[in-house]
């Protein structure tokens, strides 16, 4: 068996009430895939270099969060949050017909991983978590964070310009890696800044970011070590991975309780530090991979008949009860 081509995809839309979700589904199509879930003002383009080391007979569904990449924004006077992004996976299964699903998710989307699957955890099958779990938000600077958040998605719901500042690539691919905290070298934000940049109508030969900026200023979801550590003892009996870049602090000491919680009850867990940065998924996919790789072989062998989308595929009231029973789920967060 080989692995997946990164020019083997198709380009998907997923229509949601304010718009669309973009997507881009690699590999096979005809069974459920695995859905990838980018980081914080990133895009599905993070996932460009460890798609090409994934088992072949799988297909994988990356999607631009709403506000990022070609996904469409939120209207204006909303704020994006984590809760509100966990609704993302409810709806992509609602759209295919999944009764069940299986994540991958980097940073904030390994925390919307982690939110969706102790929330609805029966709905996921299994889930890989690279290198975030869930911030706490008990230190008063996240209450300073969460104030600043109010006051800037107000600036930022007036009303726009015509056309955002516009630099150069070059420029664009230091002001990604900085703004990474140097996690994405300057010779790899390409694979962010394909999605996420514009041509200047203004000024020839320059560009500008086309990222929605109230993204910058999201809510985290409203987790203290206590409903951390509960949220971790609803995940029972199910694969999950974790990988923390060794030259990161998104996992950290805080996240102890909650680890050793899906530790102790899960004999399907897996957690693994591997040397690089946060982004250590995009700048060393390999190392990341001889881990996933074999996980995946693991739980979502090939040939299984049970998770073809035929055999998933729901009726339409069955699929709207479903939906309705997953948003009343997260509604009572």
């Amino acid at each position: 068996m080989g692995a997946l081509s990164p020019s083997d995809y198709e380009d998907v839309r997923i229509w949601v009430p304010w718009g669309h979700i973009a997507g881009r589904w690699y590999g096979n199509r005809s069974e459920r895939p695995i859905l990838a879930i980018h980081g914080w003002l990133d895009n599905l383009g993070t996932f460009d270099r460890l798609i090409p080391l994934l088992p072949d007979y799988l297909g994988v569904l990356c999607i631009d969060l709403p506000g990022h990449g070609r996904s469409s924004r939120l209207p204006a006077g909303m704020q994006y949050s984590t809760a509100d992004y966990a609704f993302v996976i409810a709806r992509v299964m609602k759209e295919y017909g999944w009764r069940k699903v299986s994540l991958l998710g980097h940073s904030l989307g390994g925390a919307i991983s982690f939110v969706y699957t102790a929330l609805a955890p029966d709905s996921v099958d299994l889930a890989i978590i690279v290198d975030n779990l869930l911030p706490s938000t008990e230190s008063p600077e996240r209450l300073k964070r969460f104030a600043y958040s109010v006051e800037k998605h107000l600036v930022e719901d007036g009303d726009a310009e015509d056309e955002p500042n516009s630099y150069t690539i070059d420029h664009l691919r230091k002001v990604l890696s900085k703004g990474s905290r140097n996690s994405v070298p300057p010779e790899l934000a390409h694979h962010l800044l394909n999605r996420c940049v514009a041509p200047s109508q203004l000024y020839p030969d320059k560009f500008y970011f086309t990222k929605d900026n109230r993204t910058k200023f999201y809510n985290f979801f409203p987790a203290t070590v206590a409903l951390f550590s509960e949220m971790a003892r609803r995940i029972k009996n199910k694969p999950i991975l974790i990988i923390k870049g060794s030259k990161s602090n998104y996992i950290s000491s805080r996240d102890s309780e909650a680890i050793s919680i899906l530790k102790k009850q899960n004999p399907l867990f897996q957690f693994h530090e591997v040397p690089g940065t946060h982004h250590v998924h995009l700048v060393d996919p390999e190392v990341v991979a001889q881990h996933i790789v074999p996980f995946l072989r693991t739980h979502r062998p090939p040939k299984v008949s049970s998770w073809s989308l035929d055999g998933e595929k729901l009726g339409t009231t069955e699929r709207e009860n479903f939906f309705a029973r997953d948003v009343s789920r997260l509604s009572k967060i």
